[in-house]
């Protein structure tokens, strides 16, 4: 793919015996979120970690804007921004006495890092902040604020491994404004999230990742879709009604569940079905609490994609002890 910001083809990464990449294939395309999914163990991690040149493959190809991670890594770590699941700030400094120091660590030179500091404070609503230390900042806040020092060097692909982990709601839909205003800004985002409507909000395509291989990828639409498309919901008043109104609504595809007093059943055309489910339980007498026209959830693409993940029987998606390295970004680029 000419325009890809990242290629990964035929990637293996084992820890022991424990295979955490399993011939993993990836393109996400310049200026667009692509969102990585996957269950605990699938490999999300530690595919992060080789595209930000933290591990080296054992086997396969990736390139990251342009460039092979491990014969042209200094060139890939200029090009990239790594944000990890916990803040790397120093809590008891302000945001832009940290902002300061990690663009001094960048080389970026004094007159260089305080102009930097400013423009992002500003891009990030964070220059109202004064010298307040990052202690007395709220989750949003800091997450916010972590964000801005991964763009310390403008970096053409940003990794967000988990960026919004532990955030209250108001936090999380911050740090969605702010991803979407850096794709506005032509910078491509890997984000690999457990937030299903994290991924849902934010992606252009979403990989989901299983045993450390790429198992189904796609738009969220796509991948909603996989799961049999649209259907008409029915909570019936009566449960006792629920076998006379599956037998006169007889459609190919239709579940029962007695415990929710629930009738699906598949809509293809949507509003049509709908209005034969209506029609038809109205003529019989049969009274509905409740019915709704609905389409399939990510969650439920990504249940009905990975299915029942086996107790240690998965891929292991974090280095032992002795093999680790940090994913702080600030070490990363």
């Amino acid at each position: 793919m000419a325009d890809a910001a990242i290629t990964v083809e035929g990637v293996h990464k084992r820890y022991g015996g424990k295979r955490a990449l399993d011939g993993l294939d990836l393109t996400v395309a310049r200026g667009t979120v692509h969102g990585v999914l996957g269950p605990n163990g699938a490999g999300k991690t530690t595919l992060v970690r080789v595209l930000a040149t933290l591990v080296r493959p054992d086997a396969g190809r990736v390139e990251v804007a342009g460039h092979d991670v491990v014969s042209e890594a200094y060139a890939v770590r200029l090009r990239i921004g790594l944000l990890g699941q916990h803040a790397a700030l120093d809590e008891e400094l302000g945001g832009r006495q940290n902002l300061e120091l990690f663009g001094r660590l960048h080389h970026l030179g004094a007159a260089r890092a305080r102009a930097r500091a400013g423009e992002l404070l500003e891009r990030f609503a964070l220059t109202d902040t004064g010298r307040k230390p990052v202690s007395a900042y709220s989750g949003g806040m800091r997450r916010r604020l972590d964000l801005a020092a991964s763009l310390l060097t403008e970096p053409e692909v940003l990794f967000l491994d988990e960026p919004t982990t532990g955030l209250d709601p108001r936090g999380r839909a911050e740090v969605w404004e702010s991803v979407r205003s850096l794709v506005g800004g032509g910078t491509t985002v890997l984000l690999t999230t457990q937030y299903l409507e994290e991924a849902d909000q934010l992606a252009d395509r979403v990989s989901v990742v299983d045993a450390g291989r790429v198992v189904a990828d796609g738009t969220p639409d796509e991948l909603k879709a996989a799961t049999g498309g649209d259907r008409v919901d029915v909570v019936l008043r009566d449960a006792g009604q629920l076998g006379a109104a599956a037998a006169l609504l007889a459609l190919p595809g239709l579940r029962a569940d007695a415990d929710r007093r629930l009738l699906s059943v598949p809509a293809a055309d949507r509003t049509g079905t709908l209005s034969r489910v209506v029609r038809t339980l109205e003529e019989a007498g049969i009274e509905a609490a409740d019915i709704a026209l609905r389409r399939p959830t990510l969650d439920e693409a990504f249940l009905h994609l990975t299915g029942d993940h086996r107790a240690g029987g998965g891929p292991a998606d974090s280095a032992p002890a002795g093999d680790r390295r940090t994913d702080d970004a600030k070490e990363a680029v």
